[in-house]
Order: structure tokens, then sequence, then C-alpha cells
């Protein structure tokens, strides 16, 4: 979704709220489209207050894994808040900002960068999941094996 600005930069106190969801057949592109088993659901507001604007956006979506630990399979859902100050233009490199170069702005892309960042890199079934056996592959969590 691409969201022209020029009227958020220009006016004070001007709002634009956000809801929409991106399709996981969009994120072909991408190895982890096929773990979205569902629409990623964007809600959210721009705002102009005193010259400053602001994007705050809430993401939920669920995702089919495979936990790290004992490779079952599990479903999962998300949600995350981003928040980001938006700017027309910059002189140096610096990460706090999204520029909207031309008063525009690709959502899509913002979010979905977001949330794949914000994404744990250790993913487990729960949170105490034993695993695999390291000598015999018998699922911890199900029960002891017989190895030394």
């Amino acid at each position: 979704m691409i969201l022209q600005l020029k009227q958020l930069f220009d006016i004070d106190g001007e709002i634009k709220n956000l809801d929409f969801s991106i399709n996981p057949e969009d994120l072909s592109d991408l190895s982890v489209s096929r773990s979205f088993s569902s629409l990623i659901a964007i809600k959210g507001k721009i705002e102009n207050r005193a010259g400053v604007v602001t994007l705050a956006y809430v993401t939920k979506f669920s995702m089919n894994l495979s936990c790290d630990r004992c490779l079952k399979d599990f479903s999962r859902e998300y949600e995350y808040k981003f928040e980001h100050i938006l700017i027309q233009s910059t002189n140096t490199d610096n990460d706090e900002y999204i520029v909207c170069k031309d008063n525009t702005l690709d959502l899509n892309e913002l979010a979905i960068s977001d949330l794949l960042l914000q994404l744990p890199t250790k993913i487990l079934c729960r949170e105490d999941c034993r695993g695999l056996c390291y000598v015999c592959g018998q699922d911890l969590n199900e029960g002891e094996c017989n190895c030394s």
C-alpha cells in the first residue's frame, strides 16, 4: 500500500487512520511467506502533531512453525506494535527516522520489514521445550529415553 503523505506533512493536526491487510501470497519472494497462515492485519494511524509526523500501528497474524528443539509443527499468533517518525528528507544516515521521498510511503514494505525483524530467532513450541535426545531422537517432552 503506497500512501501519499503531502497533506499530512503540510497540515498540523491532520490524521490518517489505517486498517488493511497484507496477503501472505504477496510475500512470495520471501522464504518465510509460506509460514504465514493468516492475513497480516494492520491497524493504526499517521498523525501530524506540531509538525512531527508519527506512524503508530499494530500488526496481527498467525504463522505455522516448527519447533527448533523438538521439530513439532505448531501454529502461533503474533501481535506487535510499532512506532516511527516520518520525515520528508534528511542530510544524514539516521536510522531513527523513515524518509518519505516524494511524500510517499510504502507501508507494506515497512510493515513486513518491521515484523520480520521482530520475529524471534529461536522458535520454540513452548518455553520449557526439552527437545530431542541427541542419541536416540526420543522427544523428551513425551517421556524419558533409555540412553545413558
